[in-house]
């Protein structure tokens, strides 16, 4: 197939250095382009001296990890993009499963690979593992990945079947589908885009599937750490923009409620944690979805006239944090 496998980079010259040789290497027949958002190290000079088989698309700024894409993408012509963090290793014929599920499937937009720690090998990486769920109240979570309780991978996830959300440190999907979606929301910026990305997808009666049988290595936390106050921030107040987008007036009536008041406590458990810092994150991100509100309600509006379906089947009807709180599975 025509694709096209898109690198978003900023000052990530050491990243590009040590994994993108396994991009190269195992991606037979798809393009390599690495957009850069405005690097202020060597990123540039090192794709051009060691690197010249990549096509390099250049920013002035850095638009940050939802408006690079869509900028990115706008340049490029290919049938399947393959959105692709600059701290991922990918395996041999990584591609070959993923293509494979387009070819078959014309009712899927979107296919994510099983994604594994670069630190630790035998384990799933925290964004994405065996595929994106979600649960009643908005909790995303991944096979594979709880919370913070990690799995070891021992084949569970060898398999293809319909997920709710696909990592966007690695992405396959159709680029009409992308440009038919508005691609990302980049009101985002960063964290959550690419679920509100499928289930936009999944509200136009489309598909997100994983495939267990390609598998690439993601390092992790390389633009912005995990635990830091700005990654709360930008998930706390991304996921209940997400939420008011998506869900429908009698969710918002009674699901809002509880989800604010979930995030309360977990503003409480922050300082009882010892970090008060992440537990200002969350409130600040409440106050900024209340200063946003018409312009998300805006959004809502375009998106539940737009794609009218909703993908109940593929939402867990239960509460992912008492299974993890009290089942301990």
């Amino acid at each position: 197939m025509d694709i096209a496998v898109v690198i978003l980079n900023f000052n990530g010259e050491q990243l590009l250095k040590e994994f993108l040789p396994s991009v190269l290497k195992y991606s037979s027949g798809a393009d390599i382009y690495v957009a850069d958002n405005g690097s202020t190290d060597g990123s540039v000079a090192i794709l051009e001296k060691e690197f010249p088989q990549v096509v390099v698309i250049r920013f002035d700024v850095n638009h940050g990890f939802c408006k690079g894409y869509n900028e990115a993408l706008k340049q490029i012509s290919s049938t399947i993009f393959v959105l692709l963090n600059s701290d991922v290793k990918v395996t041999q014929d990584w591609l070959v499963p993923v293509a494979r599920l387009f070819e078959e499937r014309s009712d899927i937009d979107v296919v994510q690979p099983k994604i594994l720690s670069y630190r630790e090998p035998d384990k799933f990486e925290y964004a994405g593992a065996g595929g994106g769920l979600i649960d009643t109240l908005g909790y995303p979570y991944c096979r594979g990945r709880l919370f913070e309780r990690i799995e070891y991978d021992r084949g569970q996830y060898d398999d293809e079947r319909e997920i709710f959300w696909a990592s966007g440190a690695c992405m396959a999907i159709r680029s009409d589908a992308y440009h038919n979606a508005g691609g990302l929301d980049e009101d985002f910026f960063a964290h959550m885009e690419e679920i509100d990305l499928c289930w936009k997808i999944q509200r136009s009666g489309r598909k997100v599937f994983y495939t267990g049988y390609s598998v690439v290595y993601h390092l992790g936390a390389g633009t912005l750490g995990y635990g830091r106050p700005g990654k709360t921030y930008l998930n706390f107040r991304n996921n209940m923009a997400m939420l008011i987008k998506h869900w429908s007036s009698g969710e918002l009536m009674l699901k809002l409620p509880v989800r604010v008041i979930l995030d309360w406590i977990a503003a409480l458990a922050f300082v009882l944690r010892g970090k008060p810092a992440n537990s200002l994150a969350v409130l600040k991100a409440h106050v900024s979805v209340l200063a946003s509100l018409g312009r998300i309600f805006r959004k809502r509006s375009d998106a539940q006239r737009s794609y009218p379906h909703y993908p109940r089947h593929n939402i867990y009807g239960g509460l992912i944090l008492l299974k993890y709180y009290f089942k301990k599975e």
